[in-house]
């Protein structure tokens, strides 16, 4: 859907930050200053939205994960809801230290997760004690909360969306280390040299975050339509091939009788002869 302005001003995208905490860098998306803040470029925010949202529709097409960072009070709920409906995994509690850079030790952390629920489903849980039993569920609980959002991502990212780069800095380095796309909410106090997909915004208000998270997700989702409308298309030839395959074996079978009682009935009319 397309991006309009007057949509991003009524969600205030456009209130930047003080300006003696700008970052100068974040200039050609300044439009103006007023009473002491720097107001955004919606204009600009628009265009680079539909930049980025068409760069995460390929990503989301070509079968990749997106990974979604957000862990300010004002952005959790938003980017669980928003990254659940389009079953991308996300982080919103403490980004753990190597997630990306040392994706192997998480995933052993995520498979330790699984393993608890096996235990409990076929009962060895129960042969526990009590103790040991109230500690795997402390540890089953503290996985859940840290990790349970991306237990089905099997393998690194194709991409990365953050809201608030300075505040997830963590997470940037690592992506940056591994090559991985940065997609990001930059506010006025950032640089946005950091990232690949500049989205100039208010990180601050969640009804800013929620406009943004809203596009993006929407863009995304239309990726992935893509992709199972591709996924379909393929499919229907080979369901049609197996089918008429079906029939044609169904014919024969059918037909088989009638060719063996042929011969027969030839070599019974040549004794009588």
């Amino acid at each position: 859907m397309a991006v309009e302005v007057k949509e991003l001003l009524e969600a205030g995208v456009h209130f930047g930050h003080l300006t003696r905490k700008w970052d100068p860098n974040m200039a050609p998306y300044v439009y103006m200053e007023r009473n002491g803040i720097h107001i955004i470029n919606l204009y600009k925010t628009a265009a680079k939205i539909d930049e980025a949202g068409a760069a995460l529709a390929k990503i989301a097409a070509s079968g990749r994960k997106i990974l979604f960072v957000a862990t300010k009070k004002q952005a959790k709920d938003i980017v669980a809801e928003k990254a659940g409906d389009i079953n991308m995994p996300y982080i919103t509690e403490r980004w753990p230290g190597g997630m990306l850079t040392n994706f192997v030790t998480i995933r052993k952390a995520v498979k330790k997760m699984a393993s608890i629920d096996r235990m409990k489903k076929d009962g060895t849980f129960m042969t526990l004690s009590k103790k040991e039993r109230l500690q795997v569920d402390r540890l089953r609980a503290k996985l859940e909360k840290n990790l349970g959002s991306i237990s089905d991502m099997t393998r690194l990212p194709g991409a990365l969306f953050v809201v608030d780069i300075k505040r997830e800095h963590i997470a940037i380095k690592e992506a940056q280390k591994l090559n991985i796309p940065i997609f990001a909410m930059v506010d006025t106090n950032s640089d946005p040299r950091q990232v690949d997909y500049v989205i100039p915004a208010n990180d601050d208000a969640s009804k800013s975050i929620d406009k943004i998270l809203t596009h993006v997700a929407s863009a995304i989702s239309g990726g992935l339509a893509e992709r199972k409308a591709e996924k379909d298309a393929t499919a229907a030839p080979k369901e049609e091939s197996s089918k008429a395959k079906a029939k044609t074996e169904a014919v024969v079978e059918k037909d088989a009788p009638k060719a063996k009682a042929a011969p027969a009935k030839k070599a019974v009319a040549e004794e009588e002869e």
